[in-house]
């Protein structure tokens, strides 16, 4: 393996030129990121089953040092905040535990106990910042769980704060309306594909350190302990509705479109506090989020936050969200929340101008600048989105991925692009040649451009995989958002060692899978049908859970499965298993026969035939390379 190369001179310099651009350092960031701190645990260590760690700081020491010139200044600045961990209080009443993981994890006290909002990624963090809430706000029940959104580091360590009986017997789950089907549709329908790119988006394959992993932008990492899903108990579907859990008044504002498809603020009177969800966070949020999901409502984002705005801020005393830290006074929380509206109302506005004006995305990106009022601001800086990505996700949400140039309208895939593009430049020798020229000239973005059409061409070609991985990395280096950097340098990573392939599909972890409703998993069926595999299959199954006692018409025809509830065929054949053995069959942890013979399944040559047409997704599967 090659080590990972030092800043060029070409890049000490860019981070030079960031440094003396960046706003005035006041300190006020770092204050309100400690104010109301109460205690915390070593290193915010936390321990899986097995005795290691599922979350940790202890790598980021290197974070009290001074910043190299292999991290981008400005965010190794917000890499320090966001290493700051522990549990604090808001306000009288609610507490937050930060930087147990990506997200935040909010506790208000009840009259009888302790409403959760947000319960982190995973089961064990989630679990850990419980016990030190107990440690010193008492030994009290959870009343109540809060989902401000749909995305998995907010409602995935929900068994760390509530057990099985909880759930049996009725513990309150809120959540904004569509919450599971926008959960199920990142999740599992695109889940493969979206966690493998969130390997690179979070940096989870690279190591910790100067040359490495510093930050997420949003949080530092994502941990890696058990996640679960479990579906809310009521849905919040209208702005203005009012509820009382255990004693607290909450009044909802629906913000659909926004950070994600379902999403929620709430204001809580008797505290005189404000919950943005993740709408409102110390930095420039993704319109698109590299990893993959739908592009976001820049117009309705700044419209919610409007609206929160007009219907809290005059009474809002402190204002908090669901990663970062609070901002307290109404005159601060109203500053914050007018430039984050102006932040993507901005972006939405001059994008459509510009496109209007007949430019393209890529040529938006390169053009539009933030405007002085905004870019004087730490928090609208590109930890986590970029204006380059982020004009072209309104581009795209009103346009497509089209530019309008017929050219570009059915260009070659990459490999067979590759292979024309290195017969152009003369041979390997030549376009590798010219990517060495444009390396040593500091082009880096020409480098990885050039050069990637020689990869893909001729992937063993080491030469040029190690130049891709060098003017990658220069690239990582460079770059604010902590998500560009991650995707750079675990690009350059698995260029430099390539993983070895694998005779059957490496599958992701099920954790998710394994909680779906029964329609929700079908859903998921229809998306691993192979349609070349299934041809001319036509099939009908009367299925039947045999655990919920429910039961489903699924069908194949025209190379597409579809399912219903409560419906039969005549002529269908009867299935009857359990959702967990179907899952079993899915991921091939089990056959039919062995089902069968076990008794866990009737009708298992039926179902075969539908098996038999469905793909296992690879989780691993080639990023950087064909």
């Amino acid at each position: 393996m090659t080590t990972p190369h030092d800043a060029t001179s070409t890049t000490r310099q860019a981070q030079d030129r960031v440094l003396a651009s960046l706003p005035l350092e006041t300190g006020q960031d770092f204050e309100d990121a400690r104010r109301g701190f109460i205690d915390t645990v070593p290193d915010a260590t936390v321990l899986g089953a097995r005795g290691t760690p599922v979350w940790t700081l202890q790598p980021y020491g290197f974070l009290d040092e001074d910043c190299p010139p292999t991290v981008n200044p400005s965010l190794w600045r917000q890499a320090r905040l966001n290493a700051i961990h522990g549990l604090f209080e808001v306000t009288s009443g609610i507490y937050q535990v930060r930087n147990f993981d990506i997200s935040n994890i909010t506790f208000i006290e009840g009259e009888t106990g302790y409403l959760v909002v947000d319960p982190l990624t995973s089961a064990e963090p989630a679990a850990a910042a419980l016990a030190l809430m107990r440690k010193h706000r008492g030994d009290k029940p959870v009343t109540g769980v809060i989902y401000t959104h749909s995305h998995v580091d907010h409602y995935g360590g929900i068994l760390g704060v509530a057990s099985e009986a909880d759930i049996a017997a009725g513990l309150p789950i809120l959540a904004p309306e569509g919450f599971l089907e926008e959960a199920v549709s990142e999740n599992v329908l695109a889940g493969n594909a979206m966690s493998r790119r969130a390997t690179y988006m979070y940096g989870s394959l690279l190591p910790r350190g100067p040359r490495g992993h510093v930050d997420s932008g949003l949080g530092k990492a994502v941990s890696q302990g058990q996640v679960g899903l479990v579906p809310p108990t009521k849905t919040i579907s209208t702005t203005g509705t009012r509820l009382t859990i255990d004693g607290i008044e909450i009044e909802f504002q629906v913000t659909p479109g926004t950070e994600a498809p379902a999403e929620m603020n709430f204001y809580f009177p008797q505290f005189k506090a404000l919950c943005m969800a993740e709408n409102c966070s110390c930095h420039m949020h993704n319109l698109y989020t590299p990893r993959g999901a739908q592009v976001r409502d820049a117009k309705a984002w700044s419209h919610y936050i409007h609206e929160a705005m007009e219907m809290f801020g005059g009474q809002t005393e402190v204002l908090f969200a669901s990663h970062h830290w609070p901002r307290w006074g109404p005159d601060r929380a109203e500053a914050f929340l007018r430039k984050q509206r102006d932040l993507y109302k901005y972006i939405h506005d001059q994008t459509l101008r510009l496109a209007n004006h007949g430019l393209t995305p890529k040529e938006i990106a390169e053009t539009l600048e933030m405007p002085p009022s905004l870019a004087e601001e730490w928090y609208t800086r590109g930890y986590y989105g970029t204006l380059s990505h982020n004009t072209k996700a309104v581009y795209q949400r009103y346009l497509g991925w089209f530019d309008g140039n017929p050219a570009n309208l059915n260009p070659h895939p990459p490999v067979e692009a590759g292979q024309r593009y290195v017969e152009l430049a003369g041979g390997p020798e030549a376009l590798l040649a010219a990517g060495q020229k444009a390396y040593e000239a500091g082009d880096y973005r020409w480098t990885a451009e050039l050069v990637n059409h020689l990869v893909f061409a001729q992937p063993d070609n080491e030469a040029a995989r190690s130049l891709q991985a060098a003017a990658l990395e220069q690239l990582g280096y460079q770059a604010e958002s902590g998500p560009w950097r991650d995707f750079y340098l675990t690009g350059a990573q698995e260029l430099r060692t390539p993983r070895p392939k694998s005779a059957t599909p490496r599958q992701a972890a099920a954790g998710q899978l394994r909680a779906l409703p029964g329609d929700k998993l079908l859903d998921s069926l229809s998306v691993r049908l192979n349609g070349e595999k299934a041809g001319n299959l036509t099939l009908a199954l009367n299925l039947t859970f045999t655990d919920t006692d429910e039961r489903f018409l699924v069908a194949v025809e025209n190379a597409v499965l579809n399912h219903w509830s409560d419906r039969r065929d005549p002529t269908g054949a009867e299935v009857r298993l359990s959702r967990a053995t179907l899952i079993q069959l899915v991921l091939g942890e089990t056959d039919t026969a062995k089902a069968e013979a076990e008794g866990q399944l009737e009708g298992g040559a039926h179902l075969a035939r539908l098996l038999s047409a469905l793909d296992r997704f690879d989780f691993w599967f080639e990023i950087v390379s064909p």
